[in-house]
């Protein structure tokens, strides 16, 4: 007759120094990884550690000390540059513009392209796939062949130089790629809870305001802050599409080109211009995570 061993109980630790111990040597364990992520962070925090010290400095005393001397002689810090940057030039215009610029280009494709990744998704009607076809062929398209027909389009349209211009401009070449991410994050989303809110009734408009938008908010959120950030960042598009109505880009740039040395102005303006979108990713970095993470575990 066979005989079968009974399966060893999990050993369970209910001694506090024990439990003590399995966690400092766990915490030993991980030790190294901490500190080489810790290391690393530390050197992706340098380059804007040393925008901002710079920001802080007089011309002359970065021409003579460097932005790192500030660490041991804190007194040749001030905040005489952002003052002047502040009341004395253009910057404060040129950043409402850019969020201007910003937010539309955000908010516009993403609104579009969360009802069109919906109908790509879960309606059905005739030629949708080969007009997906066709919205993926749109992704290789590069942005500076179309500069010069949309600035002739622009000039017959009275579009040029304007905020609404620049958001059309971005929100068109970012909706190939949001459209292809929200489509495919919203098939993921089980059939059996649109099914069950069409048989009780729900117009797909109910749908996607109620199931999806609320569903898809990790993605939503991923694509916002790439948006946003290449929104912000732009230069060249606002180089060809702007004149007077510049995003920060452009007046930093004409800084440079004019002024080359003129280092209390550019160091300040550039680090406020950097600080926006970094607070931007740190405010929503935890939908980021989710939506990167979004279909990995089922």
């Amino acid at each position: 007759m066979a005989t079968y061993e009974a399966e060893a109980a999990p050993v369970v630790v209910t001694d506090p120094n024990e439990r003590a111990a399995a966690r400092i040597g766990r915490f030993v364990a991980k030790l190294p990884v901490h500190l080489f992520l810790l290391f690393v962070g530390l050197l992706w925090l340098v380059p804007t550690l040393g925008l901002f010290l710079t920001s802080l400095l007089s011309p002359s005393d970065y021409i003579s000390n460097g932005w790192w001397k500030v660490i041991s002689h804190p007194h040749l810090a001030t905040w005489e540059n952002y003052s002047n940057v502040w009341n004395n030039t253009d910057i404060p215009t040129a950043l409402r513009i850019t969020a201007e610029i910003a937010v539309g280009g955000t908010v516009l494709p993403i609104i579009i392209a969360a009802l069109a990744g919906y109908a790509f998704a879960w309606i059905d009607f005739p030629g949708r796939d080969w007009l997906f076809v066709a919205v993926i062929a749109l992704l290789v398209v590069p942005l500076q062949m179309a500069l010069i027909p949309v600035f002739h389009l622009y000039n017959t349209f009275h579009l040029y130089d304007t905020v609404f211009g620049l958001v059309l401009f971005h929100s068109a070449f970012g909706l190939p790629f949001a459209i292809f991410l929200l489509r495919n994050f919203f098939i993921g989303i089980p059939k059996d809870i649109l099914e069950s809110a069409r048989i009780d009734g729900a117009s797909e408009f109910r749908i996607f305001w109620k199931l999806i938008l609320p569903l898809g908010l990790p993605a939503i959120a991923s694509l916002a802050i790439f948006q946003f950030l290449w929104t912000w960042n732009d230069l060249l598009v606002a180089l060809v599409m702007a004149r007077n109505t510049a995003p920060i880009t452009v007046d930093i740039f004409s800084q440079l080109r004019q002024f080359g040395s003129n280092i209390d102005i550019i160091a300040p303006a550039s680090f406020m211009s950097m600080i926006i979108p970094l607070g931007v990713f740190f405010a929503f970095q935890r939908y980021f995570v989710q939506g990167l993470l979004a279909g990995s575990v089922k």
